[in-house]
């Protein structure tokens, strides 16, 4: 993003939620948003999962000039590069996890095959092979927070966008949950931007940005990131969510 404004008109008064963003996400990055609620990271969120466009200024995703690109082609880029994740799962109740993991698949127009396939590999990737005709109701919150991590990799996306992925967890859970985002990460070399409140989360990122009124504050990298599978060892078991 280079000079990227966004301003809401509210009738009598404007809103400026972002000013002047200047910042680049290099490929393979994992990092973390971070600031007081109303100081930009979720608009910022919003331009990057091109579900807003910027009043002002240029972003580019993969050298792709997203301004220039009408409703049709943002969505289908926006469905070939990101997989979002959001704090609140959005699961269907009435549909099983492969069916939910599935779903994206769906609006690509994927062959059934295909998609069973697609679906059933990310749901091995987050640990829930086993669990794959389970319904909603049956699965922990950990649980559905993984099948929503597979439904965002269903196409295979470059990028990951998290909303506040651990917001509803636990601690024991949170951590695993980051875990598997490192893996993503690391093994994949999908490039994953988190926003969330709490600082510790951020740890596990390999850079954190802070936002306040709607400009970046620090953009700093974090020397020696959490390593999720050695804090988990040290955690206690009681009341652990798988």
């Amino acid at each position: 993003m280079e000079g990227v404004h966004k301003i809401y008109d509210l009738g009598e008064i404007q809103v400026h939620a972002l000013r002047g963003l200047d910042v680049t996400i290099y490929p393979g990055e994992f990092v973390a948003i971070m600031g007081a609620s109303g100081g930009g990271k979720s608009t910022f969120m919003n331009m990057v999962g091109m579900l807003d466009r910027p009043t002002r200024g240029l972003y580019q995703l993969d050298g792709v000039d997203v301004s220039s690109l009408d409703k049709v082609e943002m969505a289908h880029l926006r469905n070939r590069k990101l997989g979002f994740v959001f704090q609140g799962f959005n699961l269907l109740s009435r549909t099983t996890a492969l069916e939910n993991v599935e779903l994206p698949a769906l609006y690509a127009r994927l062959p059934p095959e295909e998609r069973i396939e697609r679906a059933r590999e990310a749901l091995r990737i987050v640990g829930l092979a086993d669990r794959e005709h389970h319904y909603p109701s049956q699965l922990s919150g950990g649980q559905q927070q993984r099948v929503a991590i597979a439904r965002a990799l269903m196409n295979r996306p470059s990028i990951l966008l998290a909303d506040e992925p651990t917001g509803n967890l636990d601690s024991r859970t949170s951590v695993e949950i980051m875990g598997i985002f490192q893996r993503l990460n690391k093994e994949r070399g999908i490039t994953l931007v988190l926003v969330t409140h709490e600082p510790d989360i951020a740890q596990y990122a390999q850079r954190v940005i802070t936002f306040r009124d709607g400009k970046i504050r620090r953009d700093e990298v974090v020397a020696h990131p959490a390593v999720a599978e050695e804090v988990i060892k040290n955690m206690p078991v009681v009341g652990a969510d798988d």
